[in-house]
């Protein structure tokens, strides 16, 4: 027991001082983001103000030249010849201010908008960190254990023994959210998800068969699948219902012929035979190409050839928080094919594209 409880104390140290760094990079973060909006608070100001002292000035310039027309006239009010009063007094009682006068672009919503809106960030930053709190407390039931401890009066030795154990429940949680990408098939098979095709986005030379995880190229001339919003109308490509957001796994095995194993967001366009609808070959997709040619992996139109053990079965492992996507080759080995590293602004969905008729491709059952 006692080689456990030191281990476990220097587990607890290293997990603490983890935390404090990340907190510590969390608070910086929070910092930046505060002088940047008091940056943009002074400019504002500065705006302002500079707009204000420019009409100051005007008005001093209009005040001066007011005063200097008063004393004519004040003088001129005591002449005698009556032409040169009438000349000069039509000189002197023209208009003197500019229809151009500068003023003050007021925004008095700009504080309050604001104001408002740092507001909502530390409303959504609250409600972010004590849903992250309420994951993180209840793994391994480390909640259970840290309430015993707080609420039940122990002896000190026992107290002790319940610190130990807290700590281990603290390390244990802290590695699995913070645990390492998976290194073989049984820990990525951890990950896994039940996916099923959705029928309203394949186009209509496609089949589904066996639960919606089957897809295969067909004869489109009785086409049974009604016209969908979601479907895809030119190339032979099909979504998933399922949207990932978190770290999953999942196989997709072809049948001959040439196989694209994608990812996509949900708004990637169906209409036309263009890019833009094509896995792989825009912004909104990322994929493999499996064919007898070999590996090809595609995003926003650029490929790169893909070296690897050939196979008709391919791994994709998404952590998407982690903003990694990786392809494996899956036999009775795996091997990494292909990894993306890349910000995930949105839900991924897996999705697979056949290359030719009678071909098919399918998800299959981990």
């Amino acid at each position: 027991f006692s080689s456990l409880f030191v281990s476990e104390q220097h587990s607890a140290q290293a997990a603490v001082e983890d935390s404090d760094r990340i907190f510590t990079e969390l608070i910086h973060s929070i910092e930046r983001r505060c002088s940047e909006v008091k940056e943009l608070i002074r400019d504002q100001e500065k705006a302002q103000v500079s707009q204000a002292d420019g009409l100051l000035e005007h008005l001093e310039q209009e005040i001066t030249e007011l005063r200097r027309r008063n004393a004519e006239l004040e003088q001129l009010s005591h002449t005698e010849d009556h032409i040169h009063f009438l000349q000069s007094y039509l000189s002197l009682s023209s208009p003197s201010v500019s229809s151009d006068s500068p003023s003050i672009d007021k925004r008095p919503q700009f504080l309050g908008d604001m104001k408002m809106a740092v507001s909502d960030v530390r409303e959504k930053l609250e409600d972010f960190l004590k849903g992250e709190w309420i994951k993180i407390s209840t793994i391994g039931g480390f909640k259970v254990i840290l309430t015993q401890y707080i609420r039940t009066p122990t002896s000190d030795h026992v107290q002790h023994d319940m610190l130990i154990i807290f700590c281990i429940f603290v390390v244990n949680s802290v590695n699995e959210v913070l645990s390492p990408e998976p290194k073989n098939r049984e820990h990525f098979l951890q990950y896994s998800c039940q996916l099923t095709l959705d029928p309203n986005t394949a186009q209509k030379s496609l089949s589904l068969s066996e639960g919606n995880r089957k897809v295969t190229v067909v004869n489109a001339v009785n086409d049974p699948n009604p016209d969908h919003p979601d479907r895809f109308t030119d190339w032979w490509q099909v979504l998933c219902r399922e949207g990932l957001s978190g770290r999953c796994y999942w196989e997709v095995e072809g049948h001959h012929g040439t196989v694209f194993t994608a990812v996509s967001y949900k708004d990637i366009s169906r209409i036309r035979m263009v890019n833009d609808s094509r896995f792989g070959y825009n912004d909104k997709s990322w994929g493999l190409e499996c064919s007898s040619n070999g590996y090809r992996f595609r995003h926003n139109n650029i490929e790169t050839k893909v070296s690897g053990p050939q196979s008709s079965r391919v791994g994709v492992y998404l952590d998407h928080k982690a903003g990694t996507l990786s392809f494996y080759s899956v036999s009775d080995t795996m091997t990494l094919l292909h990894t993306v590293e890349t910000t995930f602004t949105k839900p991924l969905y897996p999705g697979i594209w056949v290359g030719y008729k009678n071909e098919s491709a399918v998800l299959c059952k981990l």
